[in-house]
């Protein structure tokens, strides 16, 4: 397992203006709460790739490249679901420049790791977590589970009440 790594001194390595370094790191990510329900991420210490190149000037050029499972509820059956994710995010922090090129999770020379393979594994996510991409989800009429259920799970129509009236009229001769 490479090293754990939540925060990382870009200037440590003492890096040249167009030189580039590869590293194989490990970083904890916090649960995430979607819809009232925890989300950990799997595994606990995540092996990151982490490419930081030295831009000309005083700034860095970064990748971080990783893959990370979030196990909890389906949001649409309840049943367990542990979808992985694949993350690639890339970021430029080059000081004195404008907002643009400048990194929130660089400070000082410092990479708040943590933070933003959270963020990046955020922007990853899907609107829903799903056990798996077809999921039907439960019967709105009976709470049933349609992946159990089978295609022939289905309920009478309950008469619309505002035709009601209609079925007190007499037709008798």
């Amino acid at each position: 397992m490479p090293p754990r790594s939540d925060t990382f001194d870009l200037g440590a390595l003492r890096l040249t203006s167009g030189e580039g370094r590869r590293l194989e790191l490990s970083v904890s990510i916090d649960p995430y709460t979607l819809g009232g329900e925890r989300y950990p991420v799997a595994p606990e210490l995540v092996p990151v790739r982490l490419d930081i190149s030295r831009t000309t000037g005083d700034g860095y050029a970064l990748r971080l490249r990783f893959s990370a499972t979030l196990a909890g509820p389906c949001m649409r059956c309840l049943e367990a679901a542990a979808p992985e994710f694949t993350v690639d995010a890339r970021e430029v922090s080059q000081r004195g420049e404008t907002d643009e090129l400048a990194s929130p999770y660089v400070e000082d020379g410092i990479l708040d790791l943590r933070g933003w393979a959270r963020d990046a594994l955020a922007l990853a996510l899907p609107a829903t977590l799903l056990c798996k991409p077809d999921c039907l989800g439960l019967c709105p009429v009976c709470g049933a589970d349609l992946n159990a259920a089978g295609p022939d799970h289905r309920h009478e129509r309950e008469p619309d009440p505002r035709w009601a009236k209609l079925s007190e009229l007499r037709f008798d001769n």
